[in-house]
């Protein structure tokens, strides 16, 4: 006597194809996004250890000065300039003339052209924050003298800049915020592939509820 095995209802069929495609869309999105993350998530991982340990890390900072003179035509371009504050004690912020932040970018090897100055009737200060250090520029409108130092701190206060996003301007910022969307995608795809497979994993909500409850008793208990 032969015995045949009973087909499964055609609507299980259905959701079982439906699970298995949905599973394969979020695996296609869930290693795609690791993929394009993998890279600066190890950066930011190590970073992250460098900014934790930042009082432990010592580094030597390398300063650099140069001293040197405007030309006596940019002197006088900078003398004709007619939105000069009249009063010294508060400097008003505006961009040095091209010429003249053509001349000294090229001079000191730094870009100053984009960079907001402050003026007052003594003297122009400009600001030149970056990552990984610290620059400021100096001008003397009575003499036309420059003054100019850059502190470097080195490579990790650099790449600790970097993480932080400090000094680093709008493009790196907005790259940031992608590689954060990137990131979440990411999480959340991997969050749903777990509950497809939390069935057959018992421990899998379990080291999920972990990973939350960990750092939530440290910051009640330790952190005040």
């Amino acid at each position: 006597m032969s015995t045949t095995s009973t087909p499964p209802p055609v609507h299980a069929h259905q959701a079982s194809q439906r699970r298995a495609g949905w599973l394969k869309t979020l695996h296609h999105w869930h290693w795609i996004s690791a993929a394009i993350t993998l890279i600066g998530l190890l950066l930011f991982s190590i970073t992250g250890i460098t900014l934790n340990h930042a009082g432990d890390i010592k580094s030597k900072p390398r300063v650099v000065q140069r001293e040197l003179t405007l030309p006596e035509s940019l002197q006088a371009l900078l003398a004709r300039q007619k939105d000069e504050p009249q009063d010294a004690a508060s400097p008003t912020a505006a961009p040095l003339p091209a010429t003249v932040a053509h001349w000294l970018s090229a001079e000191l090897n730094t870009d100053v052209a984009r960079q907001k100055a402050e003026w007052s009737a003594e003297e122009i200060y400009i600001p030149l924050p970056r990552p990984g250090g610290d620059a400021w520029l100096r001008i003397d409108r009575s003499n036309g003298a420059v003054e100019y130092e850059a502190t470097d701190q080195g490579w990790i206060a650099y790449f600790n800049d970097l993480h932080k996003g400090r000094n680093t301007g709008a493009a790196w910022a907005w790259f940031i915020d992608l590689f954060a969307v990137i990131c979440l995608l990411s999480s959340l795809t991997g969050l749903l592939i777990l509950q497809f497979h939390a069935s057959q994993r018992p421990t899998t909500w379990p080291l999920v509820v972990l990973g939350l409850v960990v750092p939530l008793l440290l910051t009640l208990i330790f952190i005040h």
